[in-house]
This record gives C-alpha cells, sequence and structure tokens, in this order.
C-alpha cells in the first residue's frame, strides 16, 4: 500500500509538473507573440514620426522654392524697371540740334532749271562738319535802293524746320519778277542774304554771265525746305 501509494503521489506530482510546465510553456510563447507585435508597434511609431519629418520637409522645401522664386521675380521686376529708367531717362537726355549759323553753311545761287524762268535757286549747304536746323526763310535784299527784305509766302513753309547733316543742303525758290516785258526790272549782279536770327550778311554772286534782272515789286522768296520744290507750286 505504501508502494502504491507512493506511486500514485508520484504520478500525480508528475502531472502536476507536466502541467505547471505546460502553462510556463504558454506563457512563455504568449509573451514571445506580443513582443513582435509590441516591436511593430514601436517601429510604427518612430515611422509615423519619419512621415511627419518627411512632411515638414517636403512644406519647408516648398516653401523655401516659393521664396527663392518670389525673390528671384522681385530682382526680375527691379532690373526691368531700371532698364527701362535708364532707356527713358536717355531719351530724355538727347540735346536739341542747334540751329544753323551763318558760319555754319555756304550759300549759293542758280538759274532754276525749268519753267517759270523767273525763278533762282539759293542752295544753303552745310559745311560746319555737325548736324544744324536751317529754319525760317532767306532775309534777302537784292538792290541798295530797296533796303526792305523780300516777302516770304507763307505756303511754301515746311511742316518742321530743315535738319541739315553734315554736308547736306537745303532749297528756296526765289521769285524775280512776272517775266513781263513792261515790267519795272534792274539787273542785279550780287545780293544779300541772312539766315533767321543771325545778323551775319551772306553776300551771294548772282547766277548768269550778266546776272538776273528784278522787280523789286513782284520778288518773293520761299522757306527753307530739305526738296528742290517748283516755284510754279508754291508762288
Amino acid at each position: 500500500m505504501n508502494t502504491l501509494h507512493r506511486s500514485t503521489l508520484l504520478a500525480v506530482a508528475g502531472t502536476a509538473l507536466a502541467l505547471s510546465l505546460t502553462a510556463c510553456q504558454s506563457d512563455s510563447g504568449g509573451t514571445s507573440s506580443s513582443r513582435p507585435t509590441t516591436s511593430v508597434t514601436v517601429a510604427s511609431s518612430p515611422a509615423a514620426g519619419a512621415t511627419t519629418a518627411a512632411k515638414d520637409t517636403v512644406t519647408s522645401e516648398a516653401a523655401g522654392s516659393a521664396a527663392s522664386a518670389r525673390s528671384a521675380g522681385a530682382k526680375g521686376s527691379t532690373g526691368a524697371s531700371s532698364t527701362g529708367a535708364t532707356g527713358a531717362t536717355g531719351g530724355r537726355g538727347t540735346a536739341a540740334t542747334p540751329v544753323c549759323a551763318a558760319r555754319d553753311v555756304r550759300v549759293t545761287a542758280a538759274t532754276q532749271d525749268g519753267p517759270p524762268y523767273t525763278h533762282i535757286v539759293l542752295t544753303a549747304r552745310n559745311t560746319s562738319g555737325h548736324s544744324c536746323r536751317l529754319t525760317g526763310f532767306p532775309h534777302i535784299q537784292f538792290l541798295e535802293s530797296h533796303k526792305q527784305d523780300v516777302p516770304a509766302v507763307a505756303k511754301s513753309k515746311p511742316a518742321t524746320p530743315a535738319v541739315l547733316t553734315a554736308g547736306a543742303p537745303a532749297y528756296a525758290l526765289v521769285k524775280l519778277s512776272d517775266g513781263g516785258v513792261d515790267e519795272d526790272n534792274e539787273p542785279v549782279s550780287a545780293f544779300s542774304v541772312q539766315l533767321e536770327g543771325d545778323s551775319t550778311v551772306i553776300a551771294v554772286t548772282a547766277p548768269g554771265s550778266d546776272g538776273i534782272a528784278v522787280d523789286p515789286a513782284k520778288a518773293l522768296t520761299g522757306y527753307w525746305t530739305p526738296e528742290l520744290r517748283n516755284g510754279a507750286d508754291d508762288f
């Protein structure tokens, strides 16, 4: 009985020990499986932080790019404005072309080539070496007995004064008479010309070997123009 009882107790103790080991193994297995889960959770937390950090980085980069773009745009706008202002300032700073003086031109006279034969052509050529404006009309006096300037024909006035570059000419047509046989014509071999705004007297030799015949009561002059006109068109 004692032997049987002891065997029974040993069997019961072995069964209890086996159950205890099984329980421990179960607890150990549960803990082992929960660690990976906890590990994943912990790992996912840095991943979420990394995602947030990445978003912050992208947002920061985008903001930086936008700031750079705004800065570049502002520089571009400033540059364009500065260039435009400089260009505009340079245009306003251009000096006006000076008015031609008697010393700037050489005045000659020639018979008009073609009708009306009652006209001559005055040519004022720029000999100054620089550009100048020839304004108004030539102030002409043909005879010592007639000190009045020859009247100008308003119809011949150009819209703007003639601007002469170095060596360029301007022209003025001058009417001598009506061409009638009964006119009171006087021979003229030389006459005086003055430019607008200049009191210097320019002596001009009349064309032809015998000079020209002038009726002081009928004489007229045109304005200085950059092109040669037909006297019949103006007067």
